[in-house]
């Protein structure tokens, strides 16, 4: 019988529930070094946007299917990851259920911790075999939550998920941020990252269903609210991170203009908001304002993201161009 509990890992809600998480572990483990807005750019994660028809909250973790999703974003980092989940209701769950009890297990031993879809995402920071039990963090709670062996990866979603993390090798910054820019305009281009379901969007179709949802009136209020939040960390994390990078290409200058000038709107939609009885909600009467300046922030990302692709057309992308002796297949 063991134990381990990573007393130094101390997750922060601030930004997507995936880049908090991964955050606060890298940073734990020495794998990382910066402000997280940086994390959240190289990773590409501040780029992704997704929004459901209705505006329902599953909206800003539905950015598609988590592992396509992550795997470049750590991968962009250097960092070896273990990825595995998928549906509980499959008839193999409670095998691969045996596999990632191990696995976690293991990366806690070697003091680093594992990403864990409770939902949204958090830290597993430590086990006790005797109790047989792990050790969440959710980022709400000063309290780690307890998961038994035995209940890992059941929640009220069907889905489950978890990642590890293992050595990582240096990547020049440069190589890293022009990665960062491909993805972002990867995620931009691509209107829906659920297929075969249409009910939510990604990247530039994103901003319509939110516009198009705000302005039907038929919209999930809490969903609506947190949509906007995250959007609002999530374009100030992009023009952080501009500024910092901006240097390597005259045309990330122009890109950070944009970005300022969406994060100089945030202000004034974040006050399209009003609290009632403690609950905050759109004001129906500023919706039309909402949704105007929503349209002029998405023509601002769309010049950026044409910046982006200057850059990206000057240098070879062997990713995307190489095709694999086994042959391609479409996103899933």
């Amino acid at each position: 019988m063991s134990n381990v509990f990573l007393h130094n890992i101390c997750l922060q809600r601030e930004s997507k529930s995936y880049i908090d998480s991964l955050y606060a572990i890298l940073t734990a483990a020495g794998l990382f070094q910066g402000p997280k807005y940086m994390l959240s750019g190289l990773t590409g994660m501040a780029f992704k946007m997704s929004v459901h028809e209705h505006l329902l909250p599953l909206s800003v973790s539905a950015y598609g299917q988590w592992g396509n999703e992550h795997k470049p974003a750590v991968t962009n980092l250097g960092l070896l990851s273990e990825i595995d989940g998928g549906r509980t209701r499959h008839p193999t769950f409670r095998w691969y259920q045996e596999q990632a009890v191990i696995a976690v297990k293991q990366s806690l031993d070697r003091g680093v911790g594992a990403i864990y879809w409770i939902p949204e995402f958090g830290v597993i920071q430590g086990y006790d075999d005797a109790d047989q039990v792990f050790y969440v963090q959710d980022g709400w709670n000063a309290e780690s939550q307890v998961v038994l062996y035995d209940n890992f990866g059941l929640n009220f979603t069907p889905f489950w998920y978890y990642e590890t993390f293992g050595d990582r090798v240096a990547i020049a910054l440069q190589d890293m941020v022009l990665e960062s820019l491909r993805l972002a305009i990867q995620d931009w281009h691509t209107p829906y990252k659920t297929l075969p379901n249409t009910d939510i969007a990604s990247g530039k179709l994103a901003h319509t269903f939110l516009r198009e949802g705000l302005h039907g009136g038929a919209y999930d209020t809490g969903g609506a609210v947190y949509i906007l939040d995250a959007y609002a960390v999530s374009r100030t994390e992009i023009r952080d991170y501009l500024r910092d990078v901006q240097g390597m290409w005259p045309q990330l200058l122009g890109a950070l203009n944009c970005y300022e000038e969406i994060v100089k709107m945030l202000p004034n939609m974040m006050c399209c908001m009003q609290e009632n009885q403690g609950v905050r909600q759109i004001d129906s009467d500023r919706i039309a304002e909402l949704v105007a300046e929503l349209g002029v922030a998405e023509v601002l990302e769309d010049q950026a993201i044409r910046l982006f692709q200057v850059i990206s057309k000057r240098y070879p992308d062997r990713k995307r161009t190489t095709l694999p002796r086994w042959g391609a297949h479409s996103p899933r």
